[in-house]
């Protein structure tokens, strides 16, 4: 349940953001999407109640462990590749994939947790800047407009942190991490863990020229996925969820009724415009 005060949406003038969130999210019925469930509100707060995923995020595992394993890396991947599909064809932009907002549920599958995404007509580019350092593509950071292929760039760094346990694009300083993400994937250096079929991956995901990035053209997340690095991978058995994913959760079930949210009579479900909020 992610609880929203009403006066710091008005004060940070995030109306229309929290508004365009919801809507996007109820109509977002994928297996690797965290499910929107219902939302509320009362005089003070809105609430929206999201489908739990008790089994943590990709950071405390990439944390717990240091980095993983290819198998591993690839299912999680394919997993938000499934994730970014559904999206894209809704024409919505997500724009910040990393591994906070991917988190695992009872069974060890990966979805998307979904915030600051962007709906956009076919065929234009957004301009608003966001995002994660490190994480986004050089044409948000030199706003040129960008399109679904901003998310491709992110994925490749996706990618390149869980298989090695760190960014490619990263410093203490702001500036070197903004500079050397405009200078591009290919003035980094890999690690040794990362193999050559992974770095073929990494590298055509995170082409600076958006035009040229793997997923980035007519056939989108399809070119991504037939890739080599993905040679052999059951995308079927994802779909079906007939794969065994490479951690289990131990998830324990407490019910714990002093953590209950309460609503008196007058709360109500959540309005679509702002005017009735």
């Amino acid at each position: 349940m992610r609880v929203l005060k009403k006066n710091l949406i008005l004060s940070n003038g995030q109306q229309e953001h929290i508004l365009r969130e919801g809507r996007i999210l109820m109509e977002a019925h994928c297996p690797f999407i965290v499910r929107l469930h219902k939302t509320f509100r009362d005089t003070e707060c809105l609430y929206i109640l999201t489908e739990a995923c008790l089994g943590g995020d990709l950071c405390s595992l990439l944390r717990d462990k240091g980095y993983l394993d290819e198998g591993s890396t690839r299912f999680y991947t394919a997993c938000v590749l499934e994730a970014l599909t559904f999206l894209h064809s809704r024409d919505v932009i997500y724009r910040d994939v990393k591994p906070e907002n991917v988190v695992l549920d009872e069974h060890g599958y990966a979805k998307l947790v979904l915030q600051l995404v962007t709906k956009m007509e076919v065929g234009q580019k957004t301009w608003t800047f966001c995002g994660t350092l490190g994480y986004m593509a050089p044409e948000i950071i030199l706003n040129k407009g960008h399109t679904i292929s901003a998310d491709f760039w992110s994925l490749g760094v996706f990618v390149f942190e869980l298989l090695s346990g760190g960014l490619p694009f990263n410093s203490s300083d702001p500036i070197k991490t903004l500079t050397a993400t405009i200078h591009g994937i290919d003035q980094i250096d890999f690690p040794k863990m990362i193999s050559k079929s992974a770095s073929s991956l990494i590298r055509k995901l995170c082409r600076s020229n958006p035009s040229e990035r793997l997923g980035g053209r007519r056939n989108g997340a399809k070119d991504a996925q037939k890739h080599k690095w993905f040679e052999g991978f059951s995308w079927d058995g994802l779909c079906k969820r007939t794969l065994t994913p490479p951690v289990i959760p131990k998830v324990k079930y407490h019910l714990d009724s002093s953590s209950h949210v309460h609503y008196s009579e007058d709360s109500e479900e959540l309005c679509t415009t702002w005017e009735d909020f």
